[in-house]
C-alpha cells in the first residue's frame, strides 16, 4: 500500500520536473536506414529525458523527405510553441540534426539568451548550451555548426552531381509523374509504364483534347472514372493542369528550366500532347463546358486571322462569327469579324466530308479484318518468335532458381553466392514477364484500333444525326473526325485528323472493290496464298 508520504513526495517530483521539446530529423535515406532513423532518435532522448526527470510535452519529426521549406517550418513552430508554453528545454541528437546554417543557429542562439532557463542538450555529443556557457564551449558551439554547415553544403553538392549523373543518362532523378512507376535497386532506379495509372492519363489528354472539358470539369469526369492519385484521392484542377503540361509523357524531361533526352518509353503521342498544349493556351475565364454551348464551340477557325470562331444564340438558333482579331499579338481587327452564319449551314457543309470516309457496305469490316492479317504477316511471324523466347526465359529462369535452391539447402552453395543468383535469375524472369505483357497488349491494340476506326467511319453521319445523341457526343465525334474546321466567309474547308485522312484515301479504294464484287467484275480464281485484297495491303 502507497503511504501518504510516499504520494507527497511522487507529487512533488512531479511538480519539480522541468517541460521539454524533443527534436529528431532526418535529412536523408541513407541515414534513415543506417540506424539514424526518427523513431532511434525518438527513443534515445526520451530515455535521456527520463533520466534527467524532465516531462517530455511534445515531439516534433522532420522526416528524409521534407523539403527546405517544411524543415523551416517545423522549426519555428518548435521554437513557437517553446515560447507560448514557457518550455525551457530543448532535446536533440547532435547539433547537425537542430541547425545546418547559421541564420538557425543566430536564432538558437538568441531564443537561449532570452532566458537563464533556456538550455539546448544535444545528447550524443553531451553537450549544453545555455546562458552561462563558458566563452571555450561557445567556441566549440560556433565550430560545430560551422561543420554542420559544410556537411549540408557538401551534401546539396553530392545530390546535384548524383542528379546530373542521372540527367545524363537518360532518367530522371526524382519521383515519375503519374502514369509511371520506379523500378530498379538503388543507384540503378528508372521509370516503367505503370500499368494502373496509365490507360487514365492517356484518356485524360484525350478527353481534353476535344476542347469540350474545362480543367474543373476533366478532373470530376476522371474522379468518377475512377482516376485516383498515389494516396487514393482525386487528382483536383490544378494538379490536373500540371499533368495535361507535363511533357514527360512524350519522352522528354525537364529538369531546372532545361529539356534532357529521355530513355523512357512515351506513353502519348506528340500530336496529341501538342493538341492539348494550344487548348491550355486558351485565355478563356469561364469552363469549356456549359449548358448552353454550340456544338462547333472552340471547334472552328478564321481562315483569314487564325482567330477561334464566337458563338452566339438568336431565336433558338446559333450563329457563328470571327471573334475580330488577328493571332501573334496583331492589333488589326478581322475583315471577317462581321460575317456571321448558321450552325445548320455549317452542318450541311461537313455532312459530305462524312460521306467521303463512309464505306458503302458493312461488309468492309470483315475486308478489313482479313486485309489486316494479311498485310501484317510478318509482325505476326515475329510476335510469336518473340512469344515463344520470352516463354521461354521465364521457363529457364524458374529452373535456374529452383536449381539454385537445392545448391543451396545441399551446400553447393554460399549464402552470398545464393542471394546473388536468385536476384538475377529473379530480375530476368521479371523482365521477361514484363515484356510479354507489353507484347501481348501491343498486338490486341492494333486490331482493336483499325477496327475502332473504320467503325466509326461506317456510322458517323448516322451517329451525329441520331436524336438521342448529346450535343457533347457531336463534339466528341466531331473531334475524332476533324483537326481543324477553317472558315472564310460562308464557305468552311474541314481538316480531317490523321487517322481520317487516310481513310479519305482508302475508303474511295474499298467502295470500289465492293462495287465491283457486287457486279462480279473481279470475280477471279485465287491461289492459296494470294491476298483476297491486295490493293488494301500497302496502308
Amino acid at each position: 500500500m502507497t503511504t501518504v508520504n510516499e504520494k507527497e513526495l511522487r507529487h512533488n517530483e512531479n511538480m519539480n520536473q522541468k517541460d521539454t521539446l524533443i527534436l529528431c530529423r532526418v535529412s536523408s535515406k541513407e541515414q534513415e536506414e543506417s540506424g539514424y532513423s526518427l523513431d532511434a532518435q525518438e527513443k534515445l532522448l526520451t530515455d535521456y529525458g527520463q533520466h534527467k526527470i524532465f516531462n517530455i510535452v511534445r515531439i516534433f519529426r522532420i522526416a528524409e523527405s521534407a523539403s527546405g521549406k517544411q524543415v523551416r517550418k517545423i522549426f519555428n513552430e518548435m521554437l513557437q510553441y517553446a515560447t507560448k508554453n514557457n518550455v525551457h528545454i530543448i532535446l536533440c541528437e547532435k547539433i547537425d540534426r537542430l541547425t545546418r546554417n547559421l541564420k538557425d543557429a543566430a536564432t538558437i542562439s538568441d531564443w537561449v539568451q532570452e532566458n537563464e532557463l533556456n538550455e539546448v542538450h544535444f545528447v550524443k555529443e553531451n553537450f549544453v548550451v545555455n546562458k552561462n556557457t563558458r566563452a571555450h564551449e561557445n567556441l566549440v558551439w560556433d565550430m560545430k555548426v560551422a561543420i554542420a554547415r559544410f556537411y549540408a553544403n557538401n551534401l546539396s553538392e553530392e545530390v546535384r552531381k548524383g542528379q546530373k549523373e542521372k540527367l545524363s543518362q537518360g532518367w530522371l532523378p526524382t519521383k515519375p509523374p503519374l502514369g509511371y512507376r520506379t523500378i530498379g535497386d538503388k543507384g540503378h532506379k528508372i521509370h516503367e509504364i505503370d500499368g494502373e495509372k496509365a490507360p487514365f492519363i492517356r484518356k485524360m489528354f484525350e478527353l481534353y483534347s476535344t476542347g469540350n472539358y474545362s480543367t474543373i470539369a476533366l478532373s470530376n469526369a476522371m474522379f468518377k472514372e475512377g482516376f485516383r492519385n498515389r494516396i487514393g484521392k482525386k487528382v483536383g484542377k490544378s494538379r490536373t493542369y500540371d499533368l495535361l503540361r507535363d511533357s514527360f509523357y512524350i519522352g522528354q524531361m525537364k529538369w531546372k528550366g532545361m529539356i534532357y533526352k529521355a530513355n523512357h518509353e512515351p506513353l502519348i503521342s506528340k500530336e496529341l500532347y501538342d493538341r492539348v498544349q494550344v487548348l491550355l493556351s486558351r485565355t478563356l475565364s469561364q469552363p469549356q463546358q456549359s449548358k448552353l454551348m454550340s456544338v462547333f464551340k472552340s471547334k472552328m477557325t478564321c481562315e483569314v486571322c487564325g482567330g477561334t470562331i464566337t458563338w452566339e444564340t438568336h431565336k433558338g438558333h446559333w450563329y457563328g462569327h470571327c471573334s475580330g482579331y488577328q493571332r501573334l499579338g496583331m492589333k488589326k481587327k478581322c475583315d471577317q469579324r462581321h460575317v456571321f452564319f448558321r450552325q445548320e449551314k455549317i452542318e450541311e457543309q461537313i455532312f459530305p466530308f462524312f460521306d467521303k470516309v463512309t464505306p458503302i457496305s458493312n461488309r468492309v469490316l470483315e475486308i478489313l479484318e482479313q486485309a489486316l492479317k494479311e498485310s501484317h504477316a510478318d509482325e505476326i511471324s515475329r510476335f510469336n518468335t518473340n512469344l515463344n523466347e520470352l516463354n521461354a526465359t521465364i521457363e529457364r529462369s524458374q529452373r535456374r532458381l529452383e536449381a539454385v535452391y537445392e545448391d543451396k539447402l545441399d551446400g553447393k552453395v554460399s549464402v552470398e553466392t545464393y542471394e546473388r543468383l536468385f536476384k538475377q535469375y529473379t530480375q530476368q524472369k521479371e523482365d521477361a514477364v514484363r515484356e510479354l505483357t507489353k507484347l501481348n497488349t501491343g498486338n490486341k491494340k492494333y486490331y482493336e484500333a483499325g477496327y475502332a476506326i473504320h467503325e466509326l467511319a461506317l456510322k458517323a453521319k448516322e451517329i451525329y444525326n441520331a436524336e438521342k445523341t448529346t450535343d457533347e457526343d457531336r463534339r466528341m465525334l466531331l473531334s475524332y473526325v476533324f483537326s481543324n474546321i477553317p472558315i472564310n466567309g460562308l464557305q468552311t474547308k474541314p481538316v480531317y485528323t490523321l487517322a481520317f485522312n487516310f481513310l479519305a484515301n482508302w475508303v474511295p479504294k474499298i467502295n470500289n472493290i465492293l462495287e465491283l464484287e457486287k457486279t462480279l467484275a473481279n470475280k477471279r480464281q485465287k491461289g492459296t496464298f494470294v491476298p483476297s485484297h491486295p490493293i488494301l495491303l500497302r496502308g
